[in-house]
């Protein structure tokens, strides 16, 4: 089966792939072998979409896409954190990965919808407040 993978989906696997492999062992990121192996198997594959030819190859891809979402979140929550609640570039943090949240359910409710991967207008679907 194949995963359509958006531009944007890879470039934001590819970053937080690169950043845990880069602070691996240096104290940045603790992962289970497993997980770092999973990691290790689908950085290469992040040219294009995913041929996913088994169940076994599907779960090493959602085991490593877990974690990579997992230490993303752990990320942008320290960031925050780190910095002064009131602070502009906590608040701009937040509301950063807010709009990004919103954005990825907005073409993820497309996508079940339209069965493909819209970009820009969307096909001018509106989304009621």
């Amino acid at each position: 089966m194949i995963l359509h993978c958006s531009f944007e989906e890879l470039a934001a696997l590819d970053a937080v792939v690169e950043r845990v492999r880069g602070s691996f062992g240096k104290g940045g990121v603790a992962a289970p072998p497993e997980a770092l192996h999973d990691i290790d198997a689908l950085a290469p594959r992040l040219i294009g979409d995913l041929s996913l030819e088994t169940l076994d190859d599907q779960e090493s891809v959602e085991r490593a896409v877990e974690f990579l979402l997992t230490d993303a979140r752990d990320r942008t929550d320290a960031i925050i954190l780190d910095q002064h609640p009131g602070a502009e570039d906590a608040v701009l943090a937040y509301f950063e990965y807010r709009v990004q949240q919103i954005g990825h359910e907005m073409r993820a409710i497309i996508d079940l919808m339209t069965g493909s991967r819209q970009t820009s207008d969307a096909g001018g679907y509106r989304f009621e407040d």
